[in-house]
């Protein structure tokens, strides 16, 4: 029997790709638009746990209300007040549009249709490589990128490798990030514990923009009511905060914990650099703290404004720069 599969498929009017590890009990569905994780199932004893809260049908797909499983690029998060200066010229990513109105988040490729380079299985893994060339020159934005994600299911778990490749003739700012909701069991997230290896806390405004230059960084000595460090239940807490310093386990990887007592349910998400933004779904269109994100992000959200982050967004023509992250379901 051949432990991995890789198959197209349709969920309604949307195409969807599906990966199966039938040994290990573990399948996950992802749709071709925007390249967003739909489901990532584990098999518990003969029943099926879906551990991502993602969209439920084609409807919400094609909607994609709540960013679910959004990959994020070439930005994460906003930018304030949908502006920023790169290489010394002003940008504005929304010309003509004023007041609430101006609002710029979590890229532009949300609503691309990823076309499929590969789709196979074979002893190792089931894979499947989404690219798109939807990042063109556009108001704000005169670069030109193309984006492939490469998502994997092993035996471990599922991995993502995002390239980003500079295709245009100008340096471009360009950074990754990935906006998974996880759900451990019924009910809100307050039961859950949280763990997330990081020494410092990004502050923000009440417009969740990063305040000024240093103000915006805060030790968690100093931030006890949003110190992770050591696994914590939630509670009542509203968190939506980027969490920074991140510390990474002896071989590399960062990893944030989340585990629910009550089920026993438990994953892992891990990174290979960057922030790690959490948000206890407060503001979702539906099922409002019935799920957790946990965000792998290159860098913090607005750091096309931020001076800190220029070197690590620059992208010179003809360049490429890879991503890393996955999640894994932790078992007793």
């Amino acid at each position: 029997m051949t432990r991995f599969h890789a198959a197209e498929a349709m969920l309604g009017t949307q195409p969807v790709v599906q990966l199966e590890d039938a040994a290990g009990g573990r399948r996950v569905r992802i749709a071709r638009l925007g390249a967003a994780l739909l489901n990532f199932e584990a098999n518990e004893g003969g029943a099926w746990h879906d551990y991502a809260d993602g969209y439920r049908d084609d409807a919400e797909i094609a909607a994609h209300s709540g960013s679910r499983f959004a990959i994020m690029v070439p930005f994460a998060g906003r930018i304030a007040d949908a502006r920023y200066s790169f290489d010394g010229v002003a940008q504005d990513l929304q010309p003509g549009a004023s007041g609430d109105a101006r609002a710029s988040r979590h890229g532009f490729v949300r609503g691309a249709m990823f076309e499929l380079q590969a789709l196979e299985a074979d002893a190792r893994g089931a894979r499947v490589t989404l690219a798109t060339a939807a990042i063109r020159p556009q108001p704000g934005y005169p670069h030109a990128i193309d984006l492939a994600v490469t998502f994997t299911l092993d035996a471990a778990g599922l991995a993502l490798e995002a390239v980003m490749r500079n295709v245009g003739d100008s340096v471009a700012p360009c950074f990754f990030g990935w906006h998974p909701y996880f759900r451990l069991a019924d009910g809100t997230v307050d039961g859950w514990q949280l763990a997330v290896p990081a020494e410092t806390l990004v502050r923000t405004g009440a417009d969740l923009i990063a305040l000024p230059g240093d103000a915006a960084y805060v030790a968690l000595d100093d931030a006890p009511a949003l110190d992770f460090r050591e696994p914590r239940m939630i509670g009542d807490r509203i968190i939506d905060q980027g969490y920074t310093d991140l510390q990474a386990d002896a071989d590399g990887r960062i990893r944030t914990h989340l585990r629910d007592p009550a089920s026993g349910r438990a994953l892992m998400v891990w990174q290979g650099r960057g922030l790690m933004h959490a948000f206890t779904a407060d503001t979702v269109g539906r099922d409002r703290r019935r799920a957790m994100a946990l965000e792998p992000m290159e860098c913090m959200a607005n750091a096309f404004n931020r001076p800190e982050c220029v070197a690590a967004i620059r992208l010179e023509p003809g360049a490429e720069r890879r991503y890393r992250c996955g999640v894994e379901v932790v078992t007793a």
